[in-house]
């Protein structure tokens, strides 16, 4: 077995030692979806077709997102951007593996253990409650394969941020600009369906529906045949674009390093 499969495994575990605390995020997690739900459900009673969802589809995608909350990462940075500020890449960068591969490894071994930890409790409470679409075998394949590509995509962004503590050395701004965008932008906020005319446009076009909005539509079954190999197209080519540009600005950061008081 190469290295990289031991540091999935070991970001695996790591993401997986506190329980109780995954427990914890995953129950805030089920009372903000239900919270969401309402409000969706009161807008789509005034708007029943809005975005070609009607009212189950709307609350099927609210709690499959707050499920996916934790193994995409949609609020969250990553411990390289202070590793990056303490000087400790250093370490990082002596390896015998890429920074890049490194990383991405050691986050899809997070994702996995979030998703298990955290992506079934508000899914389950969500169908307690409402009655939530579900996709056939298919369609569970198809979405697990979205799901992969909208980590990629997550990660890729994440990357691109945490690199940029080599020119900037503090990322808090960085970071509240790209909270806000993947807030509006990803559909926790509103279903990218309700965007309007060239905001929709623009909404669907970006990093951050490949990596919530595509899967949830695949999810609910809204993407098939060759709309759905479309989709996935979508996301691969974002993943390939975010993962190219981490690599040359990972060439570039090496060029750049400083490493303070050491």
């Amino acid at each position: 077995m190469g290295v990289l499969p031991w540091v999935w495994w070991y970001g695996f575990r790591r993401h997986t030692a506190y329980a109780v605390g995954s427990l914890a995020e995953a129950l805030t997690n089920t009372g903000f979806g239900f919270m969401r739900a309402y409000v969706l459900i009161a807008l789509w009673h005034e708007r029943p077709v809005l975005g070609g969802y009607d009212v189950d589809d709307a609350v099927t995608f609210c709690f499959l997102t707050q499920a996916l909350i934790g193994p995409l990462q949609v609020f969250g940075g990553m411990d390289l951007a202070q590793r990056i500020r303490t000087g400790d890449v250093a370490i990082d960068l002596h390896r015998p593996v890429g920074l890049q591969g490194w990383w991405l490894a050691d986050d899809l071994g997070r994702a996995t253990g979030s998703l298990v930890l955290r992506g079934g409790p508000p899914l389950v409470a969500g169908a307690l409650v409402f009655p939530l679409r579900w996709p056939g075998p298919a369609g569970l394949v198809a979405f697990a394969a979205s799901l992969l590509l909208g980590a990629l995509v997550g990660f890729g962004m994440r990357y691109l941020v945490a690199l940029a503590m080599f020119w900037l050395h503090d990322d808090r701004g960085l970071n509240a600009v790209t909270l806000v965008m993947s807030l509006f932008f990803s559909g926790m906020t509103l279903p990218l369906v309700v965007f309007p005319g060239r905001l929709g446009d623009v909404a669907h076009a970006l990093p951050w529906a490949a990596q919530l909005q595509v899967p949830a539509d695949v999810f609910l079954g809204r993407h098939t045949g060759a709309d759905l190999l479309g989709a996935l197209a979508f996301q691969a080519a974002w993943a390939a674009a975010l993962l190219g540009a981490g690599a040359l600005v990972t060439r570039a950061a090496r060029r750049k390093l400083v490493i303070h008081g050491g």
